[in-house]
């Protein structure tokens, strides 16, 4: 979820979040790093959009904290578009991260999930402002794949995890770490049909404001 903002003065479309991390496997330097890899993979395009009858370049400005404290209430009550909070441990049910819903400010990350590469939190991150996978996914011979493809999906086989293999088998699929944010991810958002207020400003996304419990490992009970 963000905060965007059109300015006049620098003719840009800015689209502001704060990603709040919280959680056994959270810290303050994971917290920032997972924020650069949005800001990065997010800006990487260029883009631009045509909203009241002028041009604006789309910058996304991602910044990410640590709350080893963070109260349910925080979560529940928040109503500042540009907040997002997500839960980060070792363990997660279903052995995946996920967030609550396309255009949601909450979620639950498994920390090996972020480590593998950082398109996972970018691509996490496409969902919280309202894209979802692609119904079609067999992206061969389309050249790079955009980054709401997920884990699975059938590509050219040098973006494999194993070049080597058929596609489909096992390893013979997609290595998130080759999907980029591309143009057309950010055409996908349809910025230009936000609603801006009279001072420029808009939501994008919506608030899913579930606070995560811990989910509990049997094995390790």
């Amino acid at each position: 979820m963000g905060k965007a903002e059109l300015s006049d003065e620098t003719e840009e479309l800015i689209i502001k979040s704060v990603l709040i991390f919280y959680g056994d496997a959270a810290n303050p330097e994971l917290a920032g790093k997972l924020a650069q890899d949005v800001e990065t993979y997010w800006n990487e395009p260029s883009a631009a959009v045509f909203i009241r009858n002028r041009n604006y370049a789309v910058r996304f400005e991602i910044s990410g904290y640590f709350d080893p404290a963070l109260e349910p209430e925080k979560v529940w009550y928040n109503d500042d578009p540009a907040l997002n909070f997500f839960r980060i441990e070792e363990f997660a049910t279903g052995n995946i991260s996920f967030v609550d819903g396309l255009g949601s400010n909450t979620g639950y990350f498994k920390l090996q999930n972020l480590l593998q590469t950082p398109s996972t939190m970018a691509h996490e991150y496409g969902h919280t402002i309202g894209l979802d996978h692609p119904k079609i996914l067999d992206v061969r011979g389309k050249g790079t794949p955009g980054i709401m493809y997920p884990r699975g999906t059938l590509c050219d086989a040098h973006m494999q995890y194993d070049p080597l293999v058929e596609a489909g088998a096992y390893g013979g699929v997609l290595d998130p770490a080759h999907r980029k944010v591309l143009l057309s991810d950010i055409t996908d958002l349809k910025l230009h049909k936000l609603d801006f207020d009279e001072n420029g400003f808009a939501k994008l996304g919506d608030f899913s404001s579930f606070y995560h419990e811990k989910h509990v490992d049997p094995e390790a009970v």
